[in-house]
């Protein structure tokens, strides 16, 4: 199985990201940036499938990447409709609800078709997707909000989160399943989540609705402020909605969403960015809090993650507020094509059964 080639592929906004994989070995890694002229000749996310296709293509032959060698072919799963973890194989559902937006647009809905486009013309090749977003293991109890107008909705990192929770069960020589644990992503969005026993049974929803401010996401706000601001005639639907995802959060109070500039600021005495910097992870923390109560005080780690794992002060903030909960183990930044292609791999290895689609 050594020799088995996984091929990982996760389309972003402006980007797309490659990597093939000589078992768990990376051999090839590409970063593909498409320019905002490239991609205004399209209307749609999903007109953009060949051009991103052929790009891939390209760029395999350019690295003497030969592609008939190539077993497994893992896209970033898009929005699907909810789906419970784990690796599912690409089916003919699927691609149709990643090509009408099942549940929005997004580059990411790339990921699946392109797979399975590639794939189909390889000699032994099979297409998957793994752990999208909209990932949903919530409990019952959890999807329960205060008005039945309202239902909590799982949208959450959750590629980077059971890799970081598979990742830490390995450091203890144990299995993901067998633990209990808390994940913290910290990145453009943040996402909470208890993992209880290898399913995340609560978490924030990091898109658009709750949980910590973010970079550039204004996370939980106070209801009747917000409902006072919707209708005051002052801001529109579509200012709300940028509001709420795109410019709260630090670009609200700061002007910026690189977390790494007001870290400086903070570090070299701007009191501003320091207490907005304090305040996010403080949030954080009580959100770590908060999950620790629904795992009901039984939590083998509490895991950070994500590019903002890489500030000190941060790491240091909430360490503070959480550390008696249990060890605070840190994985700064995150590691998509990794976790994509390793889950390609244990389906090659047989260590993993790849789920249907329905």
């Amino acid at each position: 199985m050594e020799s088995s080639r996984i091929l990982a592929i996760n389309p972003g906004s402006t980007s797309t990201k490659i990597a093939v994989y000589q078992g768990d070995k990376s051999i090839f890694l590409k970063n593909i940036k498409h320019s905002n002229e490239e991609l205004a000749q399209y209307e749609k996310i999903s007109d953009q499938f060949e051009f991103r296709k052929n790009i891939i293509l390209k760029e395999l032959v350019d690295a003497d990447i030969d592609v008939q060698t190539i077993q497994a072919v893992v896209g970033r799963g898009g929005l699907v409709k909810p789906i419970e973890s784990g690796v599912y194989t690409v089916n003919e559902q699927m691609k149709a609800d990643l090509r009408v937006g099942i549940l929005g647009e997004h580059a990411s809905n790339l990921g699946g078709l392109i797979a399975d486009n590639i794939a189909e013309n390889l000699p032994n090749a099979k297409a998957f997707i793994a752990d999208p977003v909209v990932v949903d293991e919530m409990i019952d109890v959890a999807r329960v909000s205060g008005h039945p107008k309202f239902e909590r909705v799982s949208i959450f990192h959750a590629l980077n989160q059971k890799a970081i929770g598979r990742a830490y069960a390995k450091s203890l020589d144990k299995k993901y399943e067998d633990l209990n644990v808390i994940v913290a992503h910290l990145g453009g969005g943040i996402s909470v989540g208890a993992h209880e026993k290898g399913r995340v049974i609560d978490v924030n929803n990091a898109l658009d609705g709750e949980g910590p401010f973010s970079p550039e996401r204004s996370g939980t706000l106070p209801a009747g402020a917000l409902a006072k601001l919707c209708f005051s005639g002052e801001i529109s639907l579509d200012e709300v909605k940028k509001m709420i995802k795109g410019d709260g959060g630090l670009v609200a109070h700061l002007g910026t969403n690189d977390a790494y500039e007001v870290e400086i600021k903070a570090k070299e005495g701007d009191a501003k960015a320091k207490l907005i910097q304090d305040a996010m992870s403080y949030q954080v923390a009580k959100s770590i809090g908060a999950m620790a109560a629904v795992l009901k005080g039984k939590v083998d780690g509490i895991l950070l993650t994500g590019g903002i794992a890489h500030n000190p002060f941060l790491v240091d903030y909430v360490k503070d507020m959480v550390s008696y909960i249990a060890p605070v183990v840190v994985f700064p930044g995150e590691d998509e094509m990794q976790a994509l292609a390793l889950n390609g791999y244990m389906v090659l290895k047989g260590e993993v059964t790849p789920k249907e689609y329905k």
